[in-house]
């Protein structure tokens, strides 16, 4: 057999495993379903019949269910969208035991709905606390992932609790006292500051005024036994488990093509994304405008044109 016939063959056995794959999960079933994992039931539905990779999408919190993220569920006219509650969150199980409540376990649940799924390789979007699963999934299993979105990224939480220092510096003093003296005395659930916190979320989580019903829905299916445990009474106040999370000094080793999002507004300071940018080897970074920490809500048409034009441009690398 000659050299060029053998490079001909294996071209096009090469090309016969991509169509099988790319077959496979084309066949993904639209609908809703529940999983069992160690813990308990998630919930996950399947929406879109694209034949472009599909993506799936990883809520923040930890225990802010995924009502929020639908407004990129509009990625389905060309691909397959996965989104899910993760354990004690929304409609999936709600869970008590806190040797569930780690990065690893959520990272062993992900990729439990990926085999449940079929799913080869896919795009992973991340928000918030689901950057850290996302980065955290990305790192174990490689060989799975597309793409890498991250979307108000929390990849340092000291760095992350510096800056939400500074936009508490920008609350009224009233705020900023019954914030402290409040978290002093540990009386978080006091109405004044809950008062104080609300009106913190209304700068930096969603400018939405009212909030939309994804939120309403959100805030309605929390799980806050998750949060509190693993994060803290707010988002401004991580005393959780983790408080210490870093994962700066790993970023480099991240090697499917990777986009950073964030509000102008955000929690998630534009410069400090920036520089968490500088760490992934050709990460893009977009910023988007007049929105706080839940992009998607606040600006969800410019939010879906950057993460469209991105998973588009990787697809079309690939």
């Amino acid at each position: 057999m000659t050299i060029r016939r053998r490079t001909a063959i294996a071209t096009l056995w090469s090309l016969a495993l991509v169509t099988a794959c790319a077959d496979r999960q084309s066949r993904l079933t639209p609908g809703e379903g529940s999983l069992p994992v160690p813990g308990g039931q998630i919930w996950y539905r399947v929406t879109g019949t694209g034949s472009a990779t599909p993506v799936v999408l990883l809520h923040g919190g930890p225990g802010a269910p995924s009502y929020y993220l639908n407004p990129l569920v509009a990625l389905r006219d060309e691909r397959p969208v996965i989104i899910y509650d993760q354990l004690g969150a929304g409609r999936s199980d709600r869970i008590t035991d806190t040797t569930r409540m780690t990065i690893a376990s959520y990272v062993a649940e992900l990729d439990s709905l990926r085999r449940a799924l079929g799913l080869e390789r896919f795009h992973v979007l991340g928000h918030s606390w689901g950057t850290i699963l996302g980065v955290e999934y990305a790192l174990a299993h490689p060989e799975q992932v597309t793409s890498l979105i991250l979307a108000s990224p929390a990849l340092s939480i000291p760095r992350w609790l510096a800056d939400a220092d500074s936009l508490l510096g920008t609350l009224p003093d009233t705020l900023q006292r019954a914030i402290a003296r409040h978290e002093a005395a540990g009386t978080f659930d006091s109405p004044e500051y809950q008062g104080a916190v609300v009106a913190f979320y209304r700068l930096y989580l969603s400018r939405l005024d009212p909030w939309s019903p994804d939120i309403d829905s959100t805030f309605a299916e929390f799980g806050p036994a998750v949060y509190e445990y693993m994060w803290g009474p707010s988002e401004f106040t991580g005393v959780g488990t983790l408080k210490d999370y870093d994962v700066t000094s790993s970023l480099g080793r991240l090697r499917a093509p990777t986009l950073l999002t964030t509000g102008e507004y955000d929690e998630a300071l534009p410069a400090t994304v920036r520089y968490y940018a500088s760490l992934i080897p050709g990460a893009e970074v977009a910023i988007i405008p007049g929105a706080a920490h839940l992009t998607m809500q606040d600006n969800p048409a410019e939010n879906l044109r950057v993460v469209r034009a991105f998973l588009r441009s990787v697809d079309q690398r690939r």
